[in-house]
């Protein structure tokens, strides 16, 4: 039997790892270590497999080295009004998303840190829950959802944790005004969680860069109300990010320098929601197939995207078909129209 099923733990259907309500010796835990997950360390080669890879201890998300602690999804604001972000550095995975009136916003997956604070937090959209199916079951930290949208989270494979299901574990700052000053303590959310999926694989492989690819120093990707710009640095081996224009920093952290962006094509179509303006919520599909453009090491590499079911992984292939390895840390995923 395997051991985590000895220890009590339940599963979420996939076979994927799911903890009960969190106790205090579990966050006393997860405290002491945060300074670890983000340590780095020898990276694995290209042909490692996922479940070798968790062997070592390295993460399913970053390739770094990392406990697979529970995932939360934080649902994160992306206004001008709303940045700097706070603790989006600490991100495993950040995903970004069109909303109405072409703007973006931010679904940040965390597992491997737990920063102190989370935001600015703002609502769930109808594209998270079928995006977040890959992760099994993990907790959705959101600011509410409009009345249609709410039994469709109910009956979603998430731990919900809109402010009303956990109100100690939000704060609001008086250092911008509302809806751009809710912040989540992470720590205090997965307490009040039932049932969060641990870490698991969702089809991302990490490793040496790969052959071929073209010399890249800077990519912009766009939507209908946003821009964001990925610069390479090559003294930080990293993508610098700006948003609209701006070098994008958080409060807590400094620049945000994903290790790979990966700009995945896709369909977005209106929903059937729409916001209190009455503006059309797009939805964005996640499963399917397509093209994706892979930026890491100053290069750019052509791919595909494919997941099968919602239920399913992501898979990221080259022009031969063969897994496209991530540069090890944090991975941005741009979900873009067609």
């Amino acid at each position: 039997m395997n051991a985590r099923r000895r220890r009590g733990r339940k599963d979420d259907g996939r076979g994927r790892p799911v903890r009960r309500r969190a106790v205090a010796a579990t966050l006393t835990a997860v405290a002491l270590t945060v300074s670890l997950y983000g340590c780095t360390g020898p990276e694995p080669g290209p042909e490692e497999t996922s479940t070798s890879s968790a062997a070592r201890g390295t993460s399913y998300f970053t390739g770094l080295p990392a406990k697979q602690g529970p995932v939360l999804a934080v649902k994160i604001d992306n206004v001008r009004p709303a940045r700097p972000h706070t603790g989006l550095g600490a991100a495993d995975i950040v995903y970004v998303e069109q909303v109405e009136s072409g703007l973006s916003r931010i679904l940040a997956v965390f597992s491997s840190t737990l920063p102190p604070r989370i935001g600015p937090v703002r609502s769930a959209r109808e594209s998270d829950l079928e995006l977040l199916r890959q992760f099994g079951r993990p907790a959705l930290v959101y600011s509410g959802a409009q009345s249609a949208l709410r039994p469709l989270i109910e009956s979603a494979p998430v731990a919900a944790l809109p402010q009303g299901e956990a109100p100690d574990a939000f704060v609001r700052s008086g250092d911008r005004p509302a809806p751009h000053n809710l912040y989540v303590r992470p720590e205090r959310a997965l307490a009040a969680a039932r049932d969060v999926s641990d870490a698991s694989d969702i089809g991302m492989r990490f490793g040496a860069a790969p052959g071929g690819g073209r010399p890249l120093e800077e990519h912009t990707v766009r939507y209908p109300a946003a821009r964001y710009t990925f610069s390479w640095s090559p003294e930080r081996k990293r993508w610098l990010v700006a948003m609209d224009g701006s070098a994008a920093r958080t409060t807590d952290g400094g620049r945000l320098e994903p290790s790979t962006v990966v700009v995945q094509h896709t369909e977005v179509r209106p929903s059937k929601f729409r916001d209190r303006g009455g503006s059309v919520s797009p939805y964005t599909e996640t499963v399917g197939s397509g093209t994706a453009l892979v930026l890491r090491d100053g290069r750019a590499y052509d791919a595909r995207w494919q997941r099968a079911s919602a239920d399913g992984d992501t898979v990221f292939t080259d022009a031969s078909g063969e897994r496209l390895d991530f540069a090890p840390g944090q991975v941005w995923v741009l979900l873009t129209a067609r």
